[in-house]
């Protein structure tokens, strides 16, 4: 058994670890570039914070996802400003945007040449500027994976930037920033950090240390989404899933992911929908389809044993058979309110088109069995 584990060079996780930021920026650079969110007020106080330590920031305000043009934007300004060093402070997307800002400020050439499936994919000769990655949602784990999920809208599709320098220099996680999030928001990013223990869990690539991690995040997901959506002010629910969303990004960076998120990628950059609603949208299908297709085709998997694991943490029923456990996931999402598929204004007119370029996708080669185009149809088909 080999095992090759990569992560953000620092993780520092705790309520109320933001005021130590200054501290930890300390030597990185004297000029900061800050990506945040319109929406993110606390990232008004980090420049008095960092000027404690001598540093200067030139302030990137960023909305939406991040697209091939944001991305050239900002990097231009920040080598325009000459800054030496990055900070993200947002969710997901903001998060990306610092990653791939912090990567072509130390590499030459286009974004298009470091993009899978629609660029040409060139390896990063350089690693990244320091990068100081900050969630203020408790979802995607992008704080601690290799990748950055840009758009590219004239082909319709979301991609990865991807590669081992892109780790993030310091991931500092203060559950304290999603204490405010919004019910749906909670719900959509919940999911998404649930569905990323569950299908690194069940992937073709598991392996020891990261089933360390779903087997706590499982569970504890199961119990602390729900809570954290019923009740906002539920500060033990939110560090929970602040947890649940640190161990989802460990395990998806050194394990793979699957059907859901293979989906997510071409869904999203089609349709007006945010990442975490579409996998939560199709999840319940995807186990379904897949737990079907493993006693079908390869009835003795281990996958199947895996599901049934998920589905007794999940249910709390010690007896719980691996379909128990996507009916649970199935009712979850109907508790949290999660829109599907046809919400997003998606037509079985449109499942041809997104069942060829999920195919493409490096999410869908992680899934436990490959799945036939009929299942992927069938998966849409459930989740509409």
């Amino acid at each position: 058994m080999q095992i090759d584990f990569a992560t953000a060079g620092r993780i520092i996780f705790g309520a109320g670890c933001i005021k130590d930021l200054a501290q930890i920026a300390n030597g990185l650079g004297k000029k900061a570039f800050l990506v945040h969110s319109k929406s993110q007020p606390a990232a008004q106080k980090l420049p008095n914070l960092l000027k404690s330590a001598g540093i200067d920031c030139v302030d990137q305000a960023v909305q939406g996802e991040p697209n091939t043009a944001s991305i050239q934007a900002a990097v231009e300004k920040a080598r325009n400003e000459k800054c030496d060093f990055v900070i993200g402070m947002g969710g997901g997307s903001v998060i990306d945007t610092g990653k791939a800002v912090a990567a072509m400020l130390a590499n030459s050439g286009d974004l298009m040449d470091y993009l899978e499936v629609v660029g040409l994919g060139h390896k990063l000769e350089n690693p990244s500027k320091p990068y100081i990655a900050i969630p203020t949602t408790a979802g995607t784990g992008s704080e601690v994976t290799r990748n950055a999920v840009i758009a590219v809208p004239e082909k319709r599709v979301k991609v990865s930037m991807r590669s081992p320098y892109m780790l993030p220099h310091v991931a500092l996680i203060d559950p304290e920033l999603t204490y405010t999030v919004p019910p749906a928001v909670t719900a959509a990013t919940g999911m998404d950090a649930f569905i990323q223990v569950i299908e690194p869990y069940v992937s073709n690539a598991a392996n020891l240390m990261v089933d360390m991690f779903c087997r706590d995040a499982i569970p504890l997901a199961a119990q602390s989404l729900p809570a954290a959506f019923a009740d906002g002010a539920n500060q033990e629910a939110r560090n929970a899933m602040a947890w649940v969303s640190l161990m989802g990004g460990l395990s998806l960076a050194n394990a793979k992911l699957g059907a859901a998120h293979g989906f997510a990628g071409p869904i999203g950059g089609m349709f007006p929908a945010s990442h975490g609603a579409i996998c939560a949208a199709v999840i319940a299908g995807v186990m379904q389809v897949n737990i079907q297709a493993l006693r079908m085709r390869d009835a003795e998997s281990r996958y199947l044993q895996r599901y049934a694991e998920i589905a007794r943490w999940v249910t709390g029923n010690p007896h719980a058979e691996p379909e128990d456990g996507a009916e649970w996931m199935r009712s979850l999402c109907r508790q949290l309110q999660i829109p599907s598929l046809s919400d997003f204004s998606i037509q079985p007119s449109d499942f041809g088109s997104i069942v060829e370029k999920s195919q493409q996708s490096s999410s869908m080669k992680g899934n436990p069995i490959s799945l036939e185009r009929a299942e992927l149809l069938e998966i849409l088909t459930i989740s509409l």
